[in-house]
């Protein structure tokens, strides 16, 4: 089986308009951030927080307000 050898001819004006759609092509934007609530002064916000279980004891021997206590604790704790 012989190799064809013989070049294909180019039309220049395809070359030249697929070289310019390849540089002017708009690039996908990201998605927009979905946009965030609102903070309001003083409102609290629920997390999930890992702690030792004697750091948990100590905070609820007391009985209810334990998550007040700790929220205390970590503001005295960060200058707050």
């Amino acid at each position: 089986m012989a190799i064809d050898r013989t070049r294909r001819p180019s039309d220049p004006r395809q070359a030249a308009e697929a070289a310019f759609r390849a540089v002017t092509r708009k690039t996908p934007e990201a998605a927009p951030e979905a946009p965030r609530a609102p903070v309001i002064p003083g409102t609290r916000e629920t997390v999930s927080l890992r702690l030792d279980r004697a750091v948990l004891e100590h905070f609820q021997k007391d009985g209810p307000g334990w998550q007040d206590r700790i929220n205390a604790a970590l503001k005295a704790a960060a200058g707050l």
